[in-house]
């Protein structure tokens, strides 16, 4: 039974704040959930917000594009910083022009510090909810950024539990739903069915690459792939190797690489009879750049050797300048504190590198199952399904507490 003062109107308007390709998917499936959540409880509701065509077919009514304007790295962002601007522009003024009842900041830190201290200068009683909040509890260069992002929050939703751990230690209202992408992937799917799907045989040597989700990552990272798959591909000559295509504008750069390369093997783009993670499912092991792929790679139960690399002269800044030292900088790893996969970063991502720790996990058992392993201890630590319903749950609550005492007061 929904409550009668929150369905009496209008529809109640939730506005989300993200950016870039993640954002995009965290964003849709958020916004899926939020709508499930909503019609149980007998909510009429309507969600706008800046995201990407994820967000949009989720039924999200966009005010900006973000998807185009991602960046690692100090250089990499320079080209990114007017349209970023533009947006930010855009979304105040369709925010100012039709206040929402709720606001939900979803990772994308800079831009949503700043639409944080937007919101708390211009509509303070306007309930935020902060979901996948910044890895501060992983590589935070100064305190008074996570003091502002608690301030600007009043509530936050954390995806790990070092996570909320982190943030409760700074005076934030934490509560730990659970990693999204455990609903995406309940059980690991089934590795002969994906390559039925793709016409592959079970008994094939299936390596995937997964070099990228943004422009500057095919530059940097992608040749790097590519040279790792022609040393596999001398050891394995009859291996066949997959390229999965998400992002239409990536498909010329990363055909002309497949082809100049010679490698056995396709791109795989959507169709009616599979998706480009069956890519992922198929394979034997991926070559992935570092980022929530690897999680997802994880989940599928598929064995991953994980790579980054950006601008040279930012990447020797942020060592040696910033002091950017981390243990691990892969999710997977991450969310355990333990190797789990093994990482290549920057001048250590050599192909060589990159081919020999894939044939170890393709030629070694033990190898495998000791990631596999490690793949399950993960899985718990990333907590139970319904971390969406868990999350939308929480936020639509704020709907109706908006005027209450102490709700949406961060002045």
């Amino acid at each position: 039974m929904g409550d009668p003062t929150i369905a009496a109107g209008s529809p109640r308007q939730i506005f989300i704040s993200t950016g870039e390709v993640s954002g995009d998917l965290q964003g849709a499936i958020l916004a899926e959930a939020l709508h499930l959540e909503a019609a149980e409880r007998g909510i009429a509701l309507a969600i706008t917000g800046l995201g990407g065509p994820r967000m949009e077919r989720a039924g999200v009514a966009l005010v900006g594009d973000t998807t185009g304007i991602g960046s690692i790295g100090i250089f990499e962002a320079l080209p990114y910083l007017l349209p970023t601007l533009r947006l930010q522009r855009q979304a105040k003024q369709a925010i100012l022009a039709h206040p929402p009842d709720a606001v939900v900041l979803l990772d994308y830190m800079g831009p949503n510090m700043e639409m944080g201290r937007f919101l708390q200068d211009y509509l303070p009683r306007v309930p935020i909810t902060y979901y996948i909040a910044p890895q501060q509890w992983v590589w935070a260069f100064s305190e008074k950024d996570t003091h502002k992002l608690v301030s600007y929050s009043d509530q936050m939703l954390a995806i790990f539990q070092a996570e909320a751990e982190y943030y409760q230690h700074f005076g934030a209202k934490v509560t730990w739903v659970g990693h999204p992408l455990v609903d995406r992937y309940p059980t690991p799917p089934d590795q002969r069915e994906a390559r039925q799907r793709l016409g592959l045989t079970a008994d094939q040597t299936v390596i995937t690459l997964l070099p990228a989700s943004r422009r500057q990552e095919v530059k940097y990272l992608l040749p790097t792939l590519i040279q790792a798959a022609q040393i596999l591909q001398q050891q394995l000559p009859d291996a066949l190797f997959l390229i999965p295509v998400s992002a239409a504008e990536l498909q010329p750069r990363f055909d002309h690489a497949f082809t100049q390369a010679g490698l056995r093997g396709r791109l795989v783009i959507p169709t009616a009879d599979y998706q480009p993670t069956d890519a992922i499912a198929a394979a034997d092991v991926a070559l992935t750049k570092s980022g929530t792929a690897n999680l997802e790679v994880a989940l599928m139960n598929v064995p991953q050797v994980v790579a980054y690399r950006i601008n040279p002269i930012s990447a020797r800044i942020a060592y040696y300048g910033l002091n950017f030292r981390l243990p691990y900088v892969s999710p997977v790893n991450l969310a355990v504190n333990q190797r789990i996969v093994p990482e290549f970063l920057q001048w250590e991502a050599t192909p060589e590198a990159l081919a020999t720790a894939a044939l170890d996990l393709l030629q070694n058992p033990t190898s495998r199952q000791t990631m596999l392993a490690g793949y399950a201890t993960l899985r718990h630590t990333l907590g139970h399904p319904g971390a969406c319903r868990r999350a939308a749950g929480l936020i639509l609550d704020q709907l109706s507490m908006v005027g209450s005492p102490g709700v949406g007061s961060r002045e």
